[in-house]
């Protein structure tokens, strides 16, 4: 006789015993009459005996539910797993956290209604192929029925009172903030051991027994975080780029307190990584990052006292021969520009003017202090080591305003740290209160002072670069980098390093988008007038995502300002 399934409407997963009606006769009618004709004692007894079906199921699934799970299968195993300390931003939120979760296998020669275990199963999980899970109970002795479950999924099937069923516990990572931080925290692999990122990085320190309840505390800020990783989206659809970067950091103390670089993936989500998803590239990423040199040049020539802001060069060609290469401006700029002019402007026969005055052992050596030109130090193992190259003939001139030589936006955003901080060198961290210090002296207060004030007016002057960036409130600062890919014509990396005051604290904000498009639906107020986007250099597209960040980072960075108050002490100039 044909039999048929019939799921109970009164089901509740949360119930700790239930009752299927598993097989119905096909003919109801039948049945009905059948029952009819069954004399009034024969009715009491045939209830007496439900009565007691139900009394030894109840009992049966009561036991059941109050014996341990059968553990002699992982007991070796789950010895091993470790247990990691929760990570933390620098404000307390959850980022990274250990939790208990469960593998649910089956010894299919324990389960002894195979086709009931089945559809009871199916009731549990929807999703579950009902044909393939039985083909499993026929035929393999042990199977995962569900992996990675959790403790309210674990109670559904444990209630189903089967001696068949072997949970296998184990340590899961759990990231609640999916890809926010992915390219700082990174990854750990199926035993719990840090494979990427700080994971990685403080591997054994997170494993710690004696400071299992001792949270990390990052530098990060999580409402920083989604900020500048929403509009570095945004204006990657806005101007149609390949990717984006963003760090933002404390200039005194070398915290870090936003890094983010898109794409990202979702680390609760290993599979299909992409290595465009994975590379970081603010501190993986090596790139010609073009005009931001400049300011290197310049800094550098002021502290020599070879020129002060107000000098003037003069007899400025608009081209220049250098060995077999040609130089030019993108711009004609006036034959005779101050210092300050050839940076706020932008010139790059200006600058190498003023780099052949420096010379190449002195210029070698301050990018050697800037810590530009070797592996910078962070606390993830994902670091990029500018490409090495020869300082012969023309390289002095083509490396005074970027190009010829490459660094990671890290480094670029810690020299720049180090030159408007009153000249003190730092180093960058993800750690909260890490450095109480800062480092040696680069350059000397005035050169600092000097350094700012020009990089101010490359945002106010009407010749400057960074108009876009002119947030109210905030006194931004900066400069601009328009280059290509390193050997690689077609493609143009846009950067802008900006600093700004909040509460007399000093932030480097770096911004830099990977080929942008010009947006040419894109309304711009520019100095006041609305104008549609005409152009690609970076003061059009990584200026304009710069002043937008500011805007929205600037009240909650003033809010927590009084944080930063005693978490650093600042050597006092010699």
């Amino acid at each position: 006789m044909k039999k048929k399934y019939k799921k109970n409407k009164s089901f509740n997963s949360n119930q700790k015993s239930f009752y299927f009606e598993d097989y119905l006769e096909t003919n109801q009618k039948d049945k009905k009459e059948k029952n009819a004709s069954i004399p009034e004692d024969r009715i009491y007894l045939l209830f007496f005996l439900f009565l007691s079906l139900i009394l030894i199921f109840s009992i049966k699934i009561t036991v059941v539910s109050v014996q341990k799970p059968n553990t002699s299968l992982y007991k070796k195993s789950a010895k091993f797993l470790p247990i990691r300390r929760d990570i933390l931003d620098r404000n307390g939120e959850l980022i990274s956290r250990n939790i208990q979760m469960y593998h649910a296998a089956v010894r299919s020669n324990l389960i002894k209604d195979k086709d009931k275990f089945a559809i009871k199963v199916k009731l549990l999980f929807p999703n579950v192929d009902l044909n393939l899970l039985k083909k499993k109970l026929n035929n393999k002795k042990y199977f995962y029925l569900k992996k990675r479950m959790t403790e309210e999924e674990k109670e559904k099937i444990w209630v189903l009172g089967e001696k068949g069923i072997v949970f296998e516990p184990f340590q899961s990572r759990i990231y609640p903030h999916a890809g926010l931080y992915s390219h700082v925290l990174g990854q750990i692999d199926n035993d719990n051991y840090g494979i990427s990122g700080i994971e990685n990085y403080f591997d054994k320190e997170l494993k710690k027994k004696s400071d299992l309840l001792s949270p990390l505390y990052l530098s990060l800020d999580t409402s920083l975080q989604y900020i500048v990783k929403n509009e570095l989206t945004n204006s990657m659809k806005t101007f149609k780029a390949l990717g984006a970067a963003g760090l933002l950091m404390d200039a005194q103390n070398g915290e870090i307190l936003s890094l983010v670089s898109l794409p990202d993936y979702n680390i609760n989500k290993r599979e299909k990584i992409t290595e465009h998803e994975f590379t970081n590239k603010i501190t993986k990423g090596v790139f010609e990052l073009g005009s931001i040199f400049k300011t290197f040049t310049v800094a550098l020539a002021l502290e020599k006292n070879l020129y002060d802001a107000n000098t003037i060069v003069k007899d400025i060609p608009n081209k220049i021969k250098c060995s077999i290469h040609e130089i030019s401006d993108i711009k004609i700029f006036p034959k005779d520009l101050t210092v300050e002019d050839i940076l706020v402007r932008s010139s790059n026969i200006g600058t190498l003017m003023i780099a052949r005055k420096i010379g190449e052992n002195n210029y070698k050596n301050f990018l050697e202090k800037l810590n530009l030109l070797s592996t910078p130090s962070l606390e993830i193992n994902e670091v990029g080591t500018p490409l090495k190259f020869r300082w012969d003939k023309c390289k002095l001139e083509t490396v005074s305003y970027g190009h010829g030589i490459t660094t990671t936006p890290l480094q670029a955003a810690v020299a720049y740290a180090s030159l408007i901080n009153d000249g003190y060198l730092i180093s960058p961290t993800l750690i909260k209160n890490k450095f109480k210090e800062i480092g040696e002296r680069v350059v000397s207060s005035e050169t600092s002072y000097k350094i700012r004030k020009i990089l101010r007016k490359v945002v106010t002057d009407k010749e400057g670069t960074a108009s876009l960036a002119n947030v109210f409130g905030y006194k931004v600062s900066g400069k601009t980098g328009t280059s290509e890919y390193y050997r690689h014509e077609k493609k143009n990396i846009n950067t802008f390093i900006s600093f700004f005051y909040v509460n007399q604290k000093k932030y480097v904000l770096l911004v830099m988008l990977d080929n942008p498009q010009v947006a040419r639906n894109l309304v711009y107020n520019y100095r006041g007038i609305e104008i549609k986007g005409t152009r690609n250099e970076a003061g059009w597209n990584s200026v304009y995502t710069t002043g937008k960040i500011i805007e929205k980072i600037g009240p909650i960075l003033a809010i927590n300002s009084k944080e930063f108050d005693n978490n650093y002490v600042v050597k006092k100039p010699h």
